[in-house]
């Protein structure tokens, strides 16, 4: 007589491709990234300085809502181009725009009072930490072995 045990299925777990890693990436720090700027907006006298035209010391203008836009629009972009872009130029553009998204973020923390450094050093700390994901996604990125020449390749070398 044999005894039957069932074996627990085992989950598949295929490797994700790097372009879903950085687009994933990317989301998840829009997400972040709008909310951290959301939430600021429930800091004490925000409001009152945003109804007298003024955000972080700056006046509001045409210019600074351009530059507040596009330092938003870029990460949105990167979700998108992390999908269509080529894998090289991809590669080349996430380590670029990551790498330079780092020191911006740790800037929103200039200034601030110490009251408020578990907000900034979470919300900068995440921030970082997934920027740093894509750096390395980016960094690491699989390369395909170059196979051997064939004919043409052979032909055009002579």
């Amino acid at each position: 007589m044999t005894t039957r045990t069932k074996t627990p299925n085992l989950l598949d777990d295929r490797p994700v491709p790097v372009h879903a890693k950085l687009a994933a990436a990317w989301t998840s720090f829009m997400f972040l990234y709008i909310y951290v700027d959301y939430f600021h907006l429930h800091k004490p006298g925000v409001i009152d300085n945003l109804r007298a035209g003024v955000v972080f010391e700056f006046d509001v203008s045409p210019t600074l809502l351009t530059m507040m836009l596009a330092s938003v629009a870029i990460p949105a972009l990167m979700v998108m181009l992390s999908m269509t872009l080529p894998a090289r130029v991809n590669r080349a553009t996430n380590l670029v725009v990551a790498s330079l998204y780092i020191p911006y973020s740790v800037f929103n923390a200039v200034g601030e009072s110490w009251d408020w450094a578990p907000f900034y050093g979470l919300s900068i700390g995440i921030e970082v930490l997934l920027l740093a994901f894509i750096v390395r996604s980016a960094w690491t990125w699989p390369r395909t072995p170059a196979g051997p020449a064939g004919p043409a390749m052979t032909d055009l070398r002579q």
